[in-house]
């Protein structure tokens, strides 16, 4: 699921620089030499024999990534990709339409994509053109930080991102409460919510919610509005890939708790994972009293 947050919050700054070479028990500073395959997290190859110095990224929660890790190597994005607020690089229309020949005439290292983001077929093409892909697949937060921290070394030369270490240990904690029968819907009209194998999902049983409708066999299952509530001790309605509200939502669930929360902090795996866990926490903590 894809959006835009409205805020940067307390999100690290920007480093002025990506070294080619970084120091720690992550860097590779030999990529330059590797001849080994480089595979993406679908096992696809990526041929890469140089640390990437011109990126495109398809995927906001990436380009937040790569903008607060490497910021110069940023060539290209979506204009969903609306974090950092102050990125200035070209836009390539959307994550499901991008302008694949606008894209392979800025003749990028690398075009980051991923499974659930972007379309097969604009991967297909760019590969096609010769232009190297790499596709995340992440469904979890040990995902997240196991694919993140491959990208960066592997792909970048640059050793792990402090800010990845410091959005691991935010999540480390087990749940504070005994879980609590929720739902988190992703649109209205129809009812669409977050299912089973999602990394919404995975972020929702780390803040103690059971998503009463992960037992169903769709990852984002559509529902009536009888099945909506039934058995549901919470409704989250973020704001995004839906614009929920105060005046948009709630009222699908009288008698049930509702939280607002910034749908940024549900779904991206990025620099935002540093404070999301405070902020959904602070809001479940009001709506249940």
């Amino acid at each position: 699921m894809c959006g835009a947050g409205r805020d940067r919050r307390n999100v690290p700054a920007l480093p002025r620089r990506c070294p080619n070479t970084a120091p720690g028990p992550y860097a590779s500073p030999k990529l330059a030499q590797v001849t080994a395959v480089i595979r993406d997290d679908l096992g696809a190859e990526v041929p890469l024999s140089a640390p990437a110095r011109r990126v495109v990224s398809l995927v906001p929660s990436l380009t937040e990534a790569v903008a607060h890790t490497c910021p110069e190597t940023l060539v290209a994005a979506t204009r969903w990709c609306t974090h950092p607020a102050e990125l200035a690089v070209e836009r390539l229309r959307g994550t499901k339409n991008p302008d694949v020949r606008r894209i392979v005439a800025l003749a990028p290292d690398l075009v980051l994509c991923n499974q659930e983001e972007n379309r097969r077929l604009d991967v297909d093409r760019l590969r096609a053109a010769g232009v190297p892909v790499w596709v995340t697949r992440i469904e979890t937060l040990a995902e997240a930080v196991a694919s993140l921290a491959r990208l960066f070394t592997t792909a970048f030369g640059h050793e792990v991102p402090a800010w990845l270490a410091e959005a691991e240990n935010a999540w480390a904690a087990p749940p504070p409460r005994p879980p609590i029968p929720a739902v988190i819907p992703v649109w209205r009209n129809p009812w669409m919510v977050v299912g089973r194998d999602t990394f919404t999902g995975d972020l929702a049983a780390r803040l103690g919610l059971h998503l009463v409708h992960a037992e169903r066999p769709e990852r984002y299952p559509t529902l009536t509005d009888a099945d909506l509530t039934r058995g549901v001790d919470l409704a989250v309605l973020p704001d995004e890939p839906y614009v929920f509200t105060a005046d948009d939502g709630p009222d699908a669930f009288p008698g049930i708790p509702v939280a607002l929360v910034e749908g940024r902090a549900l779904t991206w795996y990025g620099p935002s994972l540093t404070t999301a866990r405070s902020h959904l926490t602070a809001r479940i903590e009001a709506a249940i009293g």
